[in-house]
């Protein structure tokens, strides 16, 4: 792990940190130098990453984390300051899918998206921001979607979700600017990761999915990854309210 990496000295809290786009996130911040605290309820897979991280060389403790719990985000708060002693970082990144049309949505359903999808966002928010006071300012990375940004034939509350987050991020940028904390929206496409890849198996979709993307191929979670540890470091030092597209050309046509 590097000393002298992008985001030395930092610390980062990763939720849905076990694997897909958070598994790389962790990975490559602690490779960059952060100490890094994977946050998820896939604790098999989440001690699993840790040990590869501490292995190597970097920082990084697991925390079991339901987002939508206030109580879960106290306890995650606490356990990342006993063992890095600040938080400067934190990628809201947990989140569901949901594919059906408003009609065929339930309000169970619904319900269900939203809690994860943007009341996670809001509590992770809520819980980090006084931390980051302490710590003098901190980079706040929001995972929404390009499903945020454009409408689709399906997936009425994930779009909705998703829409949420853009805006809820702008609001924080605005209300934390003066005090160095900074919050910023990132808006992958299609990725093959572990939360689309049984929607991707259907025969037709993945290839579909290509067929719309200029770049000519899916993304993958290291892809995403890249961006947030752009906006996890000080080279985004002067980048608050915004949206980073990651989506091979997509939303571009």
């Amino acid at each position: 792990m590097q000393e002298g990496g992008r985001v030395s000295g930092k610390v980062a809290l990763v939720t849905g940190g076990a694997g897909g786009i958070g598994g790389a996130s962790a990975r490559l911040l602690a490779q960059e130098g952060a100490a890094v605290v994977i946050a998820d309820l896939l604790a098999e897979d989440g001690r699993s990453l840790e040990t590869q991280i501490t292995e190597a060389g970097g920082r990084a403790l697991f925390v079991r984390l339901d987002v939508t719990d206030e109580e879960d985000w106290d306890r995650a708060i606490k356990a990342t300051l006993n063992s890095f002693g600040k938080l400067d970082v934190i990628v809201n990144n947990a989140g569901v899918s949901h594919r059906n049309g408003v009609e065929e949505t339930t309000l169970d359903a619904w319900d269900w998206v939203m809690a994860v999808n943007v009341k996670g966002v809001f509590l992770g928010t809520k819980a980090a921001i006084p931390e980051m006071r302490k710590a003098g300012g901190g980079s706040i990375i929001n995972i929404s979607s390009i499903y945020g940004m454009v409408g689709s034939a399906t997936s009425s509350a994930y779009h909705a979700s998703k829409g949420a987050v853009r805006i809820f991020t702008k609001s924080t940028a605005i209300q934390y600017a003066s005090e160095n904390i900074r919050a910023n929206s990132v808006h992958p496409g299609f990725v093959d990761s572990p939360m689309t890849r049984a929607h991707h198996d259907v025969p037709g979709i993945n290839e579909e999915r290509v067929g719309k993307t200029p770049l000519g191929r899916m993304g993958q979670p290291e892809d995403i990854a890249a961006g947030i540890l752009y906006l996890a470091s000080e080279e985004s030092s002067f980048v608050t309210g915004s949206e980073l597209v990651i989506d091979g050309g997509m939303t571009a046509q």
